[in-house]
């Protein structure tokens, strides 16, 4: 099956689409349905709800800025370890 790229709006219910998005949020239209007005959530799309991708969403937020604050905390303590190391 070729790829194809979603509509930015969806031509049944108007929702935004996110780019690269297998099917539309709103209603789950996708191009196996052919963005068709018959599409519905029951055609065995499991999407999850708008509360599910937010909460997904800030939690990829503060993995993220966790990860890049322990990288700074290491790059000091390393630089922190060289200057004593050549200070000595």
């Amino acid at each position: 099956m070729a790829f194809s790229i979603p509509p930015a709006e969806c031509p049944v219910c108007g929702e935004e689409v996110p780019r690269g998005a297998a099917a539309c949020p709103g209603c789950g239209a996708d191009e196996r349905t052919g963005w068709d007005e018959d599409a519905t959530r029951h055609d065995g799309l499991d999407l999850p709800d708008e509360a599910f991708a937010d909460e997904h969403t800030e939690r990829a937020a503060r993995q993220k800025h966790g990860r890049g604050l322990w990288l700074v905390v290491a790059v000091g303590l390393l630089v922190l370890l060289i200057l004593t190391l050549i200070f000595r």
